[in-house]
């Protein structure tokens, strides 16, 4: 850091480098789920960096010292210089992270991207059923590519990571999940249940599974644990439980402007994928540089350490677990960026989770009565 920086940083020169970057290089994608964490006015957001002012991006965050970095989108396989970037963030050293839904995939570029020096490939799963799989991405051919793609990716020397948001519509369904993961010999699956951000947040409701089927989920995945373990099967099963049936909110991002760091397709800069939904202001990697952006900007210091905190969250002695839980979550759910994130059992504003679960209770929509993420969608979202 230099010393301007830590002259205009105000005392918070102990603030730690930024370790992950997310470069969400675009907000086009073919599928259309009604969970997708992108903003409702998406389709605002045509003015994409180029292939330059990424590269910037990276050596930027790289010479902050940044280590790891997350290709990502909307689907980041439709920008055509995916290759070229990837490339440029090996030549920096960074551990590369391609976050793909899988469709515009082949065999090809799977080979230029290795070729490019990408280190690791994750793919979503709507559903182990075509059919529910079809109605969530709102794609007939999605999901017999994505297997393809996950086999191909296997086949090319990758390990198999693979990512399933959980909702009420395929969780039920969580045993033939796990065993399709299994058969298609994934290496590491992420049973991601449903963050209420974006589009998932407008179709909460219709998307929120009850306390009965996550605990039920649970089990099922911790009885798929033991089996695996007997077997002799290296695949790690991981199981997020949903915050709307948590006690506690999760520890977001390790903490606000904290170790991660989100380039937004037009160039803003984030402490999460998610904060463009609040009622903040954030700088422009092409009008501010991205160390100053991180230490001395208003948005990222805004929610570091706990000052910014209210009761109960100042006087709790797991303040510095969870940082006062989600900030976009607290936005959310009562319209105060700086709330005790209500998710917590002691927010005084938990009712609202308790709220939430009677609306979704009441809720009897299928997968298709649910609002479709795509353009048109957010063009009409916007004008309302």
């Amino acid at each position: 850091m230099t010393d301007d920086v830590r002259t205009r940083t105000g005392g918070a020169s102990g603030i730690g480098p930024p370790l992950w970057l997310l470069a969400e290089l675009t907000y086009r994608c073919p599928l259309q789920c009604p969970y997708c964490s992108n903003p409702l006015d998406f389709a605002r957001y045509r003015d994409e960096l180029d292939t330059d002012a990424w590269i910037d991006v990276m050596r930027q965050a790289r010479a902050m010292g940044a280590v790891q970095l997350g290709f990502s989108g909307g689907e980041p396989l439709v920008r055509r210089d995916l290759e070229t970037l990837v490339d440029e963030a090996r030549r920096l050293g960074f551990y590369t992270n391609l976050i793909t839904s899988g469709v515009g995939l082949d065999e090809a570029r799977i080979a230029a991207l290795r070729e490019a020096g990408l280190d690791h490939i994750q793919i979503s799963l709507q559903a182990a059923d075509a059919e529910v799989a079809a109605a969530v991405a709102g794609s007939a051919k999605a999901h017999a590519g994505k297997m393809a793609m996950a086999r191909a990716v296997k086949a090319a020397g990758y390990p198999m990571v693979l990512n399933v948001v959980l909702h009420r519509h395929n969780i039920d369904d969580i045993d033939r999940v796990i065993a399709l993961c299994d058969d298609l010999g994934a290496d590491v699956v992420e049973l991601a249940s449903c963050q209420y951000y974006g589009w998932a947040k407008l179709n909460r409701a219709g998307l929120l599974p009850s306390r009965t089927q996550v605990e039920r989920a649970e089990e099922v995945a911790r009885q798929w644990r033991e089996r695996l373990a007997a077997r002799g099967r290296d695949m790690r099963l991981l199981f997020v439980v949903p915050d709307y049936h948590a006690e506690r909110p999760k520890a977001c991002m390790g903490g606000w402007g904290a170790i991660f760091m989100t380039v937004a397709p037009d160039g803003s800069v984030l402490p999460c994928h998610s904060a463009r939904e609040l009622p903040m202001d954030f700088p422009d990697v092409r009008e501010r540089a991205l160390e100053d952006i991180w230490y001395a900007s208003e948005a990222f210091n805004r929610f570091r350490g706990d000052a910014w905190m209210p009761e109960p969250c100042r006087g709790c002695s797991e303040r510095h677990q969870d940082h006062g839980g989600c900030r976009c979550q607290a936005y959310l759910l009562t319209g105060d960026p700086a709330a005790t994130d209500p998710v917590c059992s002691k927010s005084p504003r938990h009712e609202l989770i308790v709220q939430a679960l009677d609306e979704s209770s009441a809720d009897h929509r299928e997968v298709e009565g649910l609002i479709s993420r795509h353009a048109r969608n957010s063009r009409i979202l916007c004008r309302g």
